[in-house]
């Protein structure tokens, strides 16, 4: 049975398997048109999340999943479709988000960025914001944040 959430909670990791499990369970429902902006300091745990959620939507949990921080975007295909994983920590002017393919990638993608902050204004008006950040006892918080007219998340 699916837990459905509205507009915003908080949940707590104490590992980086209770993080790739949350990002797994989110990943069971993502669909083309979804995106998740991870917000958070370096080293919080953006890319353990990101690499959980990739390889569950690709349904193989020893796939390589490289960090895009040089090249600034991955793509992957799933079986819900295609997937784009943007490293935005590099850009130097939100302009050039439209030369790694942002318009093909909000017209066909479920999208997952990392340091969306670099692009604000460009971001859809619904979307889902993760914000990460550490916790007293060296565990993460994660702070998930619906943005826009969808009313729910389910996990």
């Amino acid at each position: 049975m699916k837990n459905v959430y509205k507009d915003s909670m908080k949940w707590t990791s104490h590992s980086e398997a209770e993080t790739a499990r949350l990002a797994a369970r989110m990943a069971t429902n993502l669909m083309p048109g979804d995106m998740l902006c991870l917000h958070g300091a370096l080293g919080v745990g953006k890319s353990v999340f990101a690499r959980a959620l990739i390889r569950a939507l690709a349904g193989n949990p020893a796939l390589e999943v490289p960090s895009p921080t040089f090249t600034l975007v991955q793509t992957y295909d799933t079986a819900k479709g295609p997937l784009w994983h943007f490293d935005l920590y590099r850009l130097q002017a939100p302009e050039e988000i439209y030369e790694l393919g942002w318009e093909d990638a909000m017209a066909e993608a479920i999208i997952l960025i990392e340091w969306p902050q670099r692009i604000q204004s460009l971001l859809p008006p619904e979307r889902l914001d993760i914000h990460l950040s550490e916790t007293s006892g060296g565990g993460r918080l994660l702070q998930l944040d619906l943005i826009g007219s969808k009313k729910d998340m389910s996990l």
